[in-house]
């Protein structure tokens, strides 16, 4: 099978070049240490006595928050080094600033073809692979084989396509996932589709989603929510009442121009309110602009300079901030939902705030998670444009059901706590399983 796959992969990586530099000259940042997706990964310093090295592949930026309770705790158990690695430019900015302090080592992970592979495992010498969400790489997997190591898929999720496609292949994706030591479960859902693809009970556990234990603060007082407000102009003095702030959260093309057909809705019945959008990748913001412009609606550019006034729209053209304007939300749509998307972006956030939610539905990367929320009453699904128009200016008009569903929000995320705790007690239980580890320490765990 590795063969198969390392004859595949020339061919399928020069097809797809041309998409993939496009992409990457796009969104900028990805000339620095390039070098890393060929295996030239840094070379790391000699091992303090006998410490245990973990490495972790997380893809970009919401694998990689989620990431932080788990480094955080394993900090408590002396003898362990953590090695990130992440495939996006913004993914790796973020690991350097935000968790310098906790790794080792922060690198890009390379390309899954067998040289840069192997020169990557050489100079790493990790003793545990932690490879997040999705990411199977079967050249990855394989050169842990190899050398005896220990693989755990943490936060482990399959989407709609990827089962389809596993359950197409059923013969290869058995082999790939019998390198896995243990499957670590987001959803109920997930720990099924694991099942029926033939992997054995006791490798798969429960452990919910990371994303739910990521620490929601720091927290906006009020005072500093209307200071927000109003250097974005979206609040002014002569604003007799705070106006109610319309989030279009993540959103992919076609979403911003239904986000901002409701908010002409909600402007057509007499509603104070404005709309913050902010797009899952701020590189479209030209096109969005456009978008407004042709509207002949009043906007800013959350980093253009000083906001005009008055205002009716501001575009969050900005990274990292995603959190910061949820919230100052009074309802969130969550985006890549609405036909024709059919995945979904995290509605987590918005429900650890206490939020509102509305979103269409394409959910399936997050289907268990939305089910609930809808169940607890903390969401609303709408099958179209035309329904978000509704759902927005009904729920506007109604701050008694906005406040119910922000409870049942609160209560949802309460319930969903402890996913990184049950991780880190996994990952110790697996580096314990081979006397070669007997070095890490038990911490206050």
């Amino acid at each position: 099978m590795i063969w198969i796959y390392r004859l595949l992969f020339l061919p399928t990586l020069l097809i797809s070049l041309p998409y993939y530099v496009f992409r990457m000259l796009k969104r900028g940042g990805y000339g620095r240490d390039f070098q890393h997706r060929f295996g030239l990964v840094p070379k790391l310093p000699r091992r303090q006595g006998r410490s245990t090295r973990i490495w972790i592949q997380a893809v970009s930026v919401g694998e990689l928050n989620a990431l932080g309770p788990i480094l955080e705790e394993l900090q408590e158990h002396p003898g362990i080094e953590i090695l990130i690695t992440t495939t996006t430019s913004t993914g790796y900015v973020i690991a350097q600033v935000r968790y310098q302090d906790l790794i080792t080592k922060i690198a890009y992970f390379p390309l899954d073809f067998w040289p840069f592979s192997w020169l990557a495992w050489r100079r790493f010498d990790a003793d545990l692979a932690l490879l997040m969400e999705g990411e199977v790489w079967p050249e990855h997997l394989y050169q842990a084989r190899q050398r005896q190591i220990p693989v755990m898929l943490i936060n482990a999720r399959i989407s709609d396509r990827s089962y389809a496609r596993y359950r197409l292949l059923a013969l290869a994706a058995e082999r790939l996932f019998e390198n896995m030591t243990l499957i670590l479960a987001a959803t109920p859902q997930d720990r099924e589709r694991f099942s029926c693809l033939g992997i054995s009970e006791d490798r798969i556990r429960l452990t919910g989603s990371l994303k739910c234990d990521v620490p929601t603060g720091p927290l906006l007082s009020e005072t500093e929510k209307t200071q927000m407000l109003k250097e974005m102009q979206l609040q002014t003095e002569q604003d007799e009442e705070p106006p109610l702030i319309f989030l279009a959260s993540s959103t992919w093309p076609g979403e911003e121009a239904a986000a901002t057909e409701a908010f002409k809705a909600a402007k057509e019945a007499q509603m104070n309110c404005r709309l913050l959008i902010v797009p899952r990748h701020v590189e479209r913001r030209h096109e969005i602009r456009a978008l407004l412009e042709q509207e002949g609606l009043s906007f800013n550019l959350r980093s253009g300079g000083t906001p005009q006034s008055p205002t009716q729209i501001t575009l969050g053209d900005t990274t990292g901030e995603l959190k910061m304007l949820t919230q100052l939300a009074d309802l969130v749509f969550v985006g890549k939902s609405l036909p024709p998307r059919t995945e979904g972006q995290t509605p987590i956030e918005a429900a650890a705030l206490g939020k509102p939610m509305i979103f269409g539905p394409g959910m399936s990367n997050f289907r268990n998670i939305s089910e609930t929320l809808l169940g607890d009453g903390a969401a609303v699904e709408v099958a179209n444009a035309g329904e978000l128009t509704d759902a927005v200016v009904a729920l506007l008009r109604d701050p008694e059901r906005r406040r119910k569903m922000a409870g049942a929000a609160l209560s949802w995320h309460r319930a969903n706590l402890g996913a990184a705790h049950r991780t880190v007690n996994a990952i110790l239980e697996v580096l314990k399983r081979n006397p070669d580890h007997s070095s890490v320490g038990t911490g206050s765990s």
